[in-house]
């Protein structure tokens, strides 16, 4: 979906920056984008504990928001659909109500440490849990939290970026588990130097 993607988002006004910047267009060839989501990136999207979500409202103004949850919380159901519920404590309903009206939502999902993202562009929809069946059951939910409402989105494209400029960032997780063997290590040291007193 790489050209899909591209050709979705290089509008006329893309291409001329491309001809002005680089002298020529960079969007693929019109043809029939077969690839779905592979195992490459349903195993990245499901390693993701946040992501950012990108839509617009009725008078085309763009509005970012950061969802995050449990690793795994954007449920992956087949090779076009995933989905991710909206939890307890969201009040300003923006994302909600840009969907509603306009459905056009981009997802962009970050591993800062191995310096890789990876961006998805398709049509959403709001379900509410009664409306949205076995959906829910497929869907983590933080310790203390329940979902108000779901997103369904089907994918229309997705591309990867280069990890240019992306600046490397942890979890605590990510540190606990690098540290481990030198942690380790000290304790083996420090143990060694009190036998010696």
């Amino acid at each position: 979906m790489r050209n899909k993607f591209l050709r979705t988002l290089a509008t006329p006004a893309v291409q001329a920056e491309q001809l002005r910047s680089y002298g020529r267009s960079r969007v693929p060839a019109n043809g029939t984008a077969t690839q779905l989501l592979g195992e490459d990136e349903k195993a990245f999207v499901a390693a993701r504990d946040s992501f950012y979500l990108a839509s617009v409202n009725e008078d085309g103004w763009p509005y970012i928001q950061h969802r995050g949850g449990p690793k795994g919380f954007v449920c992956i159901m087949n090779d076009t659909q995933l989905v991710f519920g909206d939890y307890t404590g969201n009040r300003q309903l923006i994302s909600t109500g840009n969907i509603r009206a306009k459905k056009r939502v981009a997802l962009f999902f970050m591993d800062y440490a191995a310096r890789e993202r990876l961006k998805i562009i398709g049509h959403a929809e709001v379900l509410m849990p009664d409306e949205a069946g076995e959906l829910v059951a497929n869907l983590s939910v933080p310790k203390g939290a329940a979902i108000e409402r779901i997103f369904r989105v089907q994918v229309l494209g997705f591309d990867w970026n280069c990890p240019k400029y992306i600046t490397p960032r942890y979890t605590i997780p990510e540190i606990e588990e690098a540290t481990a063997p030198l942690r380790a290590r000290i304790a083996e040291l420090e143990s060694a130097l009190a036998a010696q007193k």
